[in-house]
């Protein structure tokens, strides 16, 4: 209640329906398969493999899945070292940690709030099996230095592209560049099916053996190409196949990829219109996309001037009914992150970056009378 009135909460986030979710989840079930790799499954791989260019592209439970089979298909095992930003969601170093790598904590640019890559070189040493770059909100990592850096020692690239599906870097689609790289379709993302994921395949080698992981360490896949007459099991793996139903609605999504894109650069846009100049006045600082980026239009945040002062505005957010949330905490400092050794690593920008980042409301259909509501609301906000 705001001076009596009643006013209505505006989430951080809110899943979407933006085509055909609902027909197609009943079309799937009404096929009779809606186990993994069911006529929809294999739409959305048809999809993101023209869209992309990618060698192949499976469908996972969750982009965590997609990096446990990154792992697996490098052979990780304990000893191993790969290289992940500090700034980032705990799957991306778990699904390595998991194999027994140690993590190797990176710091982070102070534009993109990506890897640094000018500090790469010095972390690889001869047990070096992965870097792990994250195209923080959808905006591309410096992945011509990454590439050179790692060609040269031989090291093998995956992408964490959880936020830039059809982002692009000097017009070459994110999730292209590393031998593998991992999707994201969670709730919050651009494009979702309440969990799930993607592995995407840049590598030809590493094709039949991704479908053996993903299936449970059988040749199944084979199987059902006629490839051969039965199916045995050949490899380790796991269970990482998504629902036909999943993908029925995810593909309901993928049909409609430009109106969501659109929208979204619309949210975006407005945000950043009708913040910048109280954000120059205020010392806060707002997204910076470099020119041979091209950004899908993620989320939108704000860097504010300190913890203290961020904990400040997103309580008096909430007091005004509506929602803004902070981002990832210093893996190198985490619990676990100290366990394995990560308080060695210095990363004072995400140290500094993760106290003072806020992530603003974000989805496809916020309504221009709310978002204008959140950009007044954060104009009267005086710290």
């Amino acid at each position: 209640m705001r001076g009596g009135v009643y006013v209505e909460k505006i989430p951080f986030n809110r899943a979407c329906f933006e085509g055909k979710e609902l027909a197609y989840i009943a079309e799937a079930i009404s096929n009779g398969h809606i186990s993994g790799d069911g006529p929809f499954t294999k739409k959305c791989h048809s999809f993101l493999k023209e869209k992309l260019g990618c060698e192949a592209v499976l469908l996972t439970t969750s982009c965590t899945h997609a990096l446990e089979m990154s792992a697996l298909l490098l052979g990780i095992k304990e000893g191993d070292e790969v290289i992940v930003p500090s700034f980032t969601f705990v799957s991306t170093i778990n699904a390595f940690v998991l194999r027994g790598a140690k993590p190797v904590f990176i710091d982070i640019r102070e534009d993109t709030l990506n890897l640094d890559e000018s500090l790469l070189e010095a972390l690889i040493t001869p047990r070096t099996k992965a870097i792990v770059p994250v195209h923080y909100a959808g905006v591309g990592c410096e992945m011509d230095a990454i590439m050179d850096i790692a060609d040269r020692h031989n090291v093998a690239v995956v992408e964490d592209n959880a936020h830039g599906l059809f982002g692009k870097y000097k017009g070459q689609e994110l999730g292209t560049f590393g031998c593998l790289a991992t999707q994201s379709f969670h709730e919050t993302k651009n494009f979702t099916c309440g969990e799930g994921g993607a592995l995407l395949i840049n590598a030809p080698k590493l094709v039949e053996r991704a479908e053996i992981i993903r299936e449970k360490g059988t040749n199944r896949s084979r199987f059902f190409r006629g490839q051969v007459d039965k199916y045995t099991w050949v490899d380790v793996g796991s269970s990482y196949l998504s629902s036909d139903v999943l993908a029925a609605f995810l593909y309901a999504q993928f049909e409609v990829s430009e109106a969501i894109q659109a929208k979204r650069k619309r949210v975006w846009t407005r945000y950043y219109e009708g913040l910048v100049d109280w954000a120059d006045q205020s010392g806060i600082r707002l997204p910076i996309v470099p020119n041979d980026c091209v950004q899908p239009y993620h989320m939108f945040y704000l860097l504010m001037p300190s913890l203290d002062v961020r904990q400040k505005f997103i309580q008096y957010l909430a007091s005004h009914n509506i929602q803004s949330v902070f981002h990832y905490l210093p893996l190198h400092l985490s619990d676990q992150g100290r366990e394995l050794g990560g308080d060695k690593f210095q990363c004072p920008v995400t140290d500094r970056v993760s106290d003072q980042l806020v992530r603003l409301p974000f989805y496809n259909d916020l309504p221009i009378d709310d978002q204008n509501r959140v950009i007044e609301c954060i104009r009267s906000f005086d710290g």
